[in-house]
């Protein structure tokens, strides 16, 4: 007789809030963001680069939540027998994912606020708060920073699409019911 698996450990519903919170405005920005470079210049244009520097310190201000609120309450532990399940290669691609998004929540806004502030365009949150800029007027140091923060938003959604691939994988190949855990489900 086979002992039915233990309940699956949630995470706690603050984590849930910001995993999907974070996750929703990283694809909104990635689409504007996409959208917003073919523009020509025009007001409309302007009022997408504002919104898109808002909601981009935003993403930092969520991201250092979620960074604070996951070494305060951490996260569940894999469940023993998904983890025995899976192979090496994918417990390495499991936490590389996470350590590569973390990583990205903070590059990509610091990398877009470094290049804003360096081609003399201060960020100014909701219209209303002027925020420090990150590093002095200097065009050619925006010309370097402007690929990058690009380069590493492409990153971001490339780790995005792997998560949600994995995720994916667990919710119809495996069919673990990992995506409880996130509140995807029944725990």
């Amino acid at each position: 007789m086979t002992l039915p698996a233990p309940p699956l450990s949630r995470y706690h519903p603050v984590a849930m809030a910001l995993h999907w919170l974070l996750g929703l405005a990283l694809v909104g920005l990635f689409a504007v963001g996409l959208y917003m470079v073919d523009l020509p210049f025009s007001p409309q244009r302007l009022k997408l680069y504002n919104w898109h520097k808002w909601a981009g310190v935003v993403v930092l201000a969520l991201s250092f939540l979620r960074l604070g609120w996951r070494w305060w309450q951490p996260p569940p532990a894999l469940p023993a027998a998904i983890a025995q399940a899976m192979p090496a290669w994918q417990r390495l691609a499991h936490h590389g994912t996470h350590l590569g998004l973390y990583l990205a929540f903070f590059a990509v806004p610091l990398l877009g606020w470094a290049y804003s502030s360096a081609a003399g365009f201060p960020v100014v949150l909701f219209g209303v708060w002027p925020l420090p800029d990150l590093v002095a007027a200097e065009p050619a140091l925006a010309e370097a920073l402007k690929p990058w923060h690009g380069w590493a938003a492409y990153a971001l959604a490339g780790l995005v699409v792997l998560h949600v691939a994995g995720a994916l994988k667990h919710a119809w190949v495996d069919r673990d019911g990992l995506l409880a855990r996130m509140g995807l489900g029944r725990a």
